[in-house]
Parts: C-alpha cells; sequence; structure tokens
C-alpha cells in the first residue's frame, strides 16, 4: 500500500522508494537461501518432516486408546501435518530469528566431513521404529555402563548441550495445553476445568517426565552415534558447547516446538467433525 501511493509523488522520490524495496526483497530473498541451505545442512530439515510422526500422540492426549481414532483420523493428520508447509513455517521464523554469523558458523559445522556424517547418522535416526530404537539403545547403554566406557559421559554432555535451557520437557507440556484448549474450542473435548488448573493439572507431571525424556534420549543417542569413535562424539560435543551452537540450538528447540504446537492446534480444530465430544 505504501509503494502504490508513492507514485504520485516526484519521480525521483518513487525512483528511490523502488530501489529500496528491490534491495530489501534481494536481502529477503538471499536469507531464504541461507535459511534453506541452514535447513538442509544440520539436518533440520528432515526432523521438522519427523513432526508429522507425532500426531499419532493426539489420541493420548485426548485421554483415548491409541486406536480410538480411525482412517479419517490418519487422512485428516496427513492432510494437517504437511512437510511442505511445516518446512515452510520453520523457513520463515528462521528468516526473522537466525542471525546470518549464527548460520554460517553452524552451517560450516555440519558442512565438514565429521558434521556431515552426523547429519547422515541423525536423519535415519528419527524414522526408525521408537520402539527398537529404544530396546536397541538401552542395550547399548547398558554395555557401556558395564564396561566403563567413557563414551556414556560424552551422550549425557551432548544431550544437555542439545536443550541448553532445559525447554523440553515444558514446550511438551505447552504442545499439550495448546491442544487441548484448541480441542475444547472445536467441540472434540468438553474440558470441565479452566486453562489454569488444566495447566496445573499436566505438570503435576513434569519432574517424572523431565526424567524419563531424559532417559530415552540418553538411549536414542547411544543407538544413534553407535558407529562413532570417542574422539569423533568428543568433537561433536564440544563444537555442541560453544556459545554459538548453544544460541542455534536455542533457536531450533523453539521452533521446532512452536512449528508442532501451532500444527497440533490445527489438527484439534480439524477434528471437530469427526466424533462426539469427550469429557477430560
Amino acid at each position: 500500500m505504501t509503494f502504490l501511493c508513492t507514485v504520485f509523488r516526484p519521480i525521483r522520490v518513487g525512483l528511490l522508494l523502488l530501489f529500496v524495496f528491490c534491495v530489501a526483497m534481494q536481502a529477503q530473498a538471499a536469507d531464504r537461501v541461507k535459511m534453506e541451505e541452514f535447513l538442509k545442512v544440520t539436518g533440520f530439515d528432515v526432523a521438522l518432516d519427523s513432526i508429522a510422526l507425532s500426531a499419532d500422540l493426539a489420541p493420548q492426549m485426548l485421554g483415548l486408546p491409541a486406536e480410538a481414532l480411525d482412517v479419517e483420523f490418519e487422512l485428516l493428520a496427513k492432510r494437517v501435518f504437511d512437510k511442505q508447509k511445516i518446512r515452510a513455517l520453520a523457513l520463515d521464523i528462521l528468516q526473522e530469528t537466525l542471525e546470518n554469523d549464527l548460520a554460517d558458523h553452524t552451517i560450516a559445522f555440519y558442512g565438514s566431513g565429521l558434521g556431515a556424517r552426523l547429519v547422515q547418522a541423525e536423519n535415519l535416526s528419527h524414522f526408525d521404529d521408537d520402539d527398537l530404537k529404544q530396546l536397541a539403545g538401552e542395550r547399548i547403554v547398558a554395555t557401556m555402563v558395564q564396561e566403563g566406557d567413557p563414551k556414556l559421559q560424552l551422550l549425557k554432555r551432548m544431550n544437555a548441550a542439545i536443550d541448553p535451557t532445559g525447554q523440553g520437557t515444558k514446550a511438551v507440556l505447552e504442545i499439550q495445553v495448546r491442544f487441548l484448549l484448541a480441542a475444547a474450542t472445536s467441540g472434540v473435548v468438553d474440558l470441565k476445568v479452566d486453562e489454569g488448573e488444566l495447566r496445573a493439572r499436566i505438570s503435576e507431571n513434569e519432574a517424572e517426565m523431565r526424567l524419563s525424556s531424559q532417559t530415552s534420549a540418553l538411549k536414542g543417542a547411544a543407538y544413534t552415534y553407535q558407529g562413532f569413535t570417542l574422539q569423533e562424539l568428543e568433537a561433536y560435543t564440544v563444537a555442541l558447547e560453544k556459545e554459538e551452537m548453544q544460541k542455534v540450538y536455542e533457536l531450533m528447540n523453539g521452533i521446532h516446538y512452536e512449528v508442532m504446537a501451532q500444527f497440533f492446534e490445527k489438527l484439534a480444530y480439524g477434528m471437530k467433525d469427526m466424533q462426539p465430544a469427550q469429557e477430560l
């Protein structure tokens, strides 16, 4: 609207505004390309794709058995959790929040030989069966404990560095709250409590969830990085603990959970005509 109004001003001002507008658009385009490179090189694109798998958690959050929602739900979930839309939203947020120097630092590490191998292992792990991954990881951890393998402490440090502010558990709880509130608004559930009480109830198990999450993450890391040497894991851990990476991971975690929350809200609104309301 502002630009359209300027065409009636003196031509010199109009050309200046057009020049500034074009430069700004070129800068935005360059940023978009950088962010797309960031997604691919770091493997964040595949991590975002895996958000679609989390739709299976919807029945559990509604207090329903896993088999309670049928093929209609599966089709809805597939339609809502569109990978291209998920990536597009993440790119929009990245473009507004990730500084170029931090992007360059992260791309440089994950673009290295070790970084590329780490991303390949992580990308494959995202879509492995969770139950089998946890079982295999548990056995690997047990062997590490028995043998006093120093890799175990590195994996613990690595997991702590990946979630530097410990926002993971709180974020999962927030996603549940937002999903249930959206489900209540759309008539999928009939909440008998207000938002404050809902948050209080969901947060009752936060400590237990945090411990369970840490245990699960350790098993997952043991499984994912089993093919790496002690020296390689140490190099990765040190890289993750650097200030630049800490800032990047805090941002990526925040984006991941925000995108997840928004798509769960969309799922809740899409479920409004699928089933009778459930009381919670």
